[in-house]
């Protein structure tokens, strides 16, 4: 790789040994993917997790005197004050929690613990080249933004904002964010929730070989909510760090564009059968409906608001928790929101994820949830769900059964 005299002095330890050790493993990368050079980054993004691993890895970097050169938002962790209150919590967990926070801090992230920075806090603008962790948060820059990031891992996301640079190879690249299969979709598409249920099947459809789909058949006015739900969805069955919406994503003004100029795309077409195939995979189910979780990714105040209009004047006769940032929970106590959800019964949580060892008062129960990856993700926490959409979740933790 071609390194200005600014990176080769950093991996030198010309800066100290911090910077010499992230800029090995960008170097590394880039190596390993071809890249050429190095190229600036102006936005981060980190999934931090309170794993031993990514502990000792910021921790090391921190000892070697690293800190942020682009100081990036970070993912969820988990709000140990408030669920104390309400779970049992293990000790160990909680050092190991409190330390990640720590470092993180000390290294000059910016402590959002939101899922989706790009709505309010860390939004990019058209080409901008970033470097995004998450898997949700990088298809939504790359595809609905128009900005320019590759998948990362945390500990890559990390490396590139202490060095400020990012290897240029994959999505940083202009023919690279070429579409490379149509989703021809002859379905009925209008809810969020059959967008979910279209980001479920595509990548069983169209199978491993395809990681950039074209979209055509969708709805001008597709919302944002429905935008991030079928990014988010992409990448539980499939490695989608990229997808178009033919005549409404930036890079998709039509069929042609989508696909850099390329001819006879393989196509794959998706149908209402489609549809009603993935909603029994995920759906299907009866019985109690103890408690409710939504918001992964984190709900919109738009969302929260339709959720707290469902509610007024209701008693929910199971537990409902709603994951949001904390500007949107803000938001929801002057909007009236927040003082329904809790005289329904419910509680808006920020900083928090359902991937966190934080919900043993909920082991063993039955729930519901409007997120394929909510259900996916729990599958390791002992939490059964059957997946609604939000008006059925609603409806379901109401009257304490699932509904159709």
């Amino acid at each position: 790789m071609r390194l200005t005299e600014k990176e080769q002095a950093m991996l030198n330890g010309e800066m100290g040994p911090g910077f010499a050790r992230a800029m090995r493993v960008l170097v590394g990368i880039g190596k390993a993917f071809g890249a050429e050079r190095m190229v600036p980054i102006s936005r981060g993004h980190i999934s931090l997790s309170n794993q031993e691993g990514d502990l000792w890895f910021v921790s090391k970097l921190l000892e070697e005197q690293a800190h942020c050169m682009v100081p990036p938002t970070v993912n969820p962790a988990y709000d140990y004050e408030y669920f104390k209150t309400i779970s049992k919590l293990d000790e160990e967990n909680e050092r190991t929690l409190k330390s990640t926070i720590d470092v993180y801090r000390k290294l000059g992230a910016i402590l959002t613990f939101d899922c989706t920075p790009f709505f309010e806090n860390n939004v990019p603008r058209f080409g901008e080249i970033c470097s995004f962790s998450a898997s949700g948060g990088a298809v939504y820059v790359n595809s609905v933004l128009g900005a320019r990031t590759n998948r990362e891992a945390a500990q890559s996301a990390m490396c590139a904002a202490i060095t400020g640079v990012t290897p240029e190879y994959g999505l940083l690249l202009e023919q690279n964010r070429a579409g490379d299969v149509l989703i021809q979709v002859e379905a009925d598409v209008d809810s969020e929730y059959d967008y979910e249920l279209l980001g479920y099947i595509t990548p069983k459809k169209m199978g491993q070989a395809y990681h950039c789909p074209v979209f055509n058949g969708l709805s001008k006015q597709t919302t944002s909510e429905q935008l991030m739900d079928l990014g988010t969805q992409l990448n539980i069955h499939g490695i989608v760090p990229m997808f178009h919406v033919v005549g409404v994503t930036p890079e998709a003004a039509d069929v042609h564009t989508a696909f850099l100029g390329r001819k006879d795309p393989p196509v794959v077409t998706i149908t209402n059968e489609d549809l009603d195939q993935a909603r029994a995979e995920i759906s299907a189910g009866t019985g109690k409906a103890d408690f409710c979780i939504l918001g992964c990714p984190h709900l919109t105040i738009n969302q929260v608001g339709s959720i707290a209009k469902m509610l007024d004047g209701q008693q929910l006769a199971g537990q409902l928790y709603i994951f949001t940032s904390t500007s949107t929970k803000e938001l929801a106590q002057r909007m009236g929101y927040l003082d329904i959800i809790h005289k329904a019964g419910g509680e808006i949580v920020i900083n928090s994820c359902v991937d966190q060892p934080c919900w043993s008062h909920l082991y063993g129960m039955s729930g519901v949830t409007e997120s394929p990856k909510c259900a996916y993700y729990t599958k390791r926490w002992n939490m059964t769900f059957t997946v609604k959409s939000i008006p059925a979740c609603i409806q379901s933790v109401l009257k304490g059964e699932i509904v159709s």
